[in-house]
């Protein structure tokens, strides 16, 4: 579990492949920050651009450490599979803040960015999400790029995708990798866990009964003292 919150700008520096066919995964050897992995022991999960990942191996004081990617999660994710930079977010403690907003690590879908500019101070970043994942999608929700946890500032259905427009601010372009996307970068995009919750509900035609409603009625707190 993550919360969209990048603690590390990596770079995935080689990638090995684990076999001959395209049936096989690959291996990436990154670097990160210098610090970094101090507090990671081997098997714990790491976020690349949002893909909750495991450690396999690592070297904290050379600041490396190496996953493997199977061939399904190349094939529904973007930027695992190229030599480049990567948000990184180690894995929530039960102690920590949740500063953005619940994130699982499974990518829902990739988008494509139809713009990145700057706007004042910022920068509005444009996606064309899938459409499938449109219902999922409302003003002023929540939804994780490549890992970030961002706002949702405006929502565009068209016929065949959904467009939403995105606002960046310094911090988050200077901080995180997305600062590097262009016009036609493939990203990495997870729904709200929330949202998926209420979808499948009301696919299910699920209502709260008399009972149910009932039921969640707060009880009288009594002391205990017969009157």
């Amino acid at each position: 579990m993550f919360t969209g919150i990048i603690t590390g700008v990596g770079r995935i520096a080689a990638i090995d492949a684990l076999g001959p066919s395209a049936s096989h995964g690959k291996r990436l050897h990154l670097s990160c920050p210098p610090g970094y992995l101090d507090d990671v022991a081997s098997g714990d999960s790491i976020a690349l651009n949002g893909a909750c990942m495991t450690v396999t191996g690592f070297d904290a004081a050379a600041a490396t450490f190496e996953v493997d990617v199977s061939a399904e999660s190349l094939d529904k994710t973007a930027g695992l599979d190229a030599i480049g930079p990567v948000n990184l977010e180690k894995a929530l403690r039960a102690h920590d803040r949740l500063g953005g907003h619940i994130v699982s690590g499974h990518v829902d879908g990739v988008g494509e960015v139809s713009a990145l500019e700057p706007i004042g101070e910022s920068w509005l970043l444009r996606i064309a999400v899938p459409w499938s994942l449109a219902r999922f999608l409302a003003y002023k929700g929540s939804i994780t790029v490549n890992g970030v946890s961002l706002t949702v500032n405006q929502v565009l259905d068209t016929a065949s995708t959904c467009d939403i427009s995105i606002n960046l601010i310094p911090h988050t372009v200077h901080n995180t990798a997305l600062g590097s996307l262009r016009r036609g970068s493939r990203v990495n995009l997870e729904i709200d866990l929330i949202a998926r919750y209420v979808e499948r509900m009301l696919a299910a035609g699920v209502t709260p009964t008399a009972h149910d409603r009932h039921a969640a009625m707060p009880v009288a707190q009594t002391s205990g003292v017969p009157s």
